[in-house]
């Protein structure tokens, strides 16, 4: 089974470039079978990470970012691949 975990952020006010850079940082180990980064207007933050894994498996995640390079939280979600009809 296929596993994306989505993580988004948005910077605070100028700070874009700064989050995006810590997120690229960000080591997970193990890697996952793929990682894609995204950004969006307002200075958001993307990263999708998938996994050969069953849905509530425990999967490395992004920690949380440093306090004054988000304007809130991240949200985070967990999806699993739908089956081709």
């Amino acid at each position: 089974m296929t596993v994306a975990l989505m993580w988004e952020a948005k910077a605070a006010p100028g700070r874009g470039a700064e989050l995006l850079a810590w997120a690229r940082a960000c080591v997970l180990a193990p890697a996952p079978v793929r990682r894609e980064t995204y950004t969006a207007p307002a200075d958001r933050v993307l990263v999708i990470t998938h996994w050969d894994a069953a849905f509530d498996a425990p999967l490395p995640e992004l920690p949380p970012p440093p306090d004054e390079l988000t304007a809130r939280p991240p949200h985070r979600w967990r999806f699993e691949a739908a089956a081709e009809d």
